[in-house]
């Protein structure tokens, strides 16, 4: 009974990766989408890719937004979980309410939220500075900076990530025996040592759990890149998303950016691969 949409996921997610694989290989330009007779050329395309240093540079800056969007979001969000779970029980309702509002915001709504707040002009965060007494920041334009602006996609990207990432590691703090933590405290243990010995262990799984999708969902980070600023200004938030599509329509070369494509896949999922080795490696050596 469940076949028919079991089939219908399959073809929705293989169908596309498997033309993208197979348009990587050919020579796929503006005539040949149009035409159709695009014919396969190899590994010309990855040759072509892979000899460019403007790819590796992005290569570069994905990893690095990447690294530090994941830092970010698991140490904020370990901290909210444990926050909430030393709060009241109104107070747990008012901050899981307000993290479940933020995580329903639509990304492309967040987006616009971000540009408005740091507008030249109209933004309220360069009225706020300069009311502050910063008068430099007064008509300070934040994204005609590289730096600056990738600082503002990390504040949104970590912003609309938290709230999941807190959610289910408060969910798993919640399953902790408190006679855990009794035995701990009466052996004379601290709270870090509390957390490091007793809590971490027991939601590691979880924890790992989230931490390999907070890199996968980064490490793809498109939508909100691609709204405010395009991976601009210059390249300076262009990552590897943004360039496979920059490559496929303003170039109109869709078979370097299907290629461009299949290095990220082929990078996200070694850096996956090489994550649950060490995984599996420190369970294995668990006693």
């Amino acid at each position: 009974m469940i076949a028919p949409a079991v089939l219908g996921m399959l073809y929705l997610l293989l169908y596309p990766l498997a033309r993208a694989v197979v348009m990587s290989f050919q020579d796929f330009g503006l005539r040949q989408l149009i035409l159709g007779d695009a014919q396969f050329v190899g590994l010309r395309n990855y040759r072509t890719l892979l000899s460019d240093p403007r790819f590796w540079e992005v290569v570069r800056r994905t990893f690095l937004f990447t690294a530090v969007n994941v830092v970010a979001v698991m140490v904020l969000s370990c901290l909210v979980a444990l926050m909430v779970e030393r709060l009241g029980r109104i107070g747990r309702t008012v901050v899981l309410s307000s993290l479940v509002l933020v995580w329903a915001v639509p990304v492309v709504a967040a987006t616009t939220v971000f540009q408005w707040l740091f507008h030249s002009e109209f933004g309220i965060v360069n009225e706020l500075l300069t009311g502050l007494g910063f008068t430099s920041f007064e008509g300070y334009p934040w994204f005609a900076h590289g730096g600056a602006a990738f600082a503002i996609i990390v504040a949104l990207v970590v912003w609309q990530s938290v709230p999941f990432a807190a959610i289910t590691l408060y969910s798993a703090l919640t399953t902790v025996p408190g006679e855990l933590y009794e035995s701990a405290r009466m052996d004379g243990a601290g709270t870090a040592r509390v957390l490091r010995s007793v809590t971490f262990p027991l939601i590691r799984p979880l924890f790992m759990l989230v931490l390999s999708l907070e890199v996968i969902w980064t490490f793809k980070a498109f939508v909100q890149i691609w709204v405010m600023t395009r991976g601009g200004p210059g390249d300076a938030t262009t990552i590897l998303p943004v360039y496979a599509v920059q490559t496929a329509l303003a170039h109109q070369r869709y078979d370097l950016g299907s290629a461009a494509s299949m290095v990220t896949v082929l990078l996200m999922s070694g850096v996956l691969v090489l994550y649950f080795r060490q995984l599996f490696r420190q369970e294995g050596e668990r006693p």
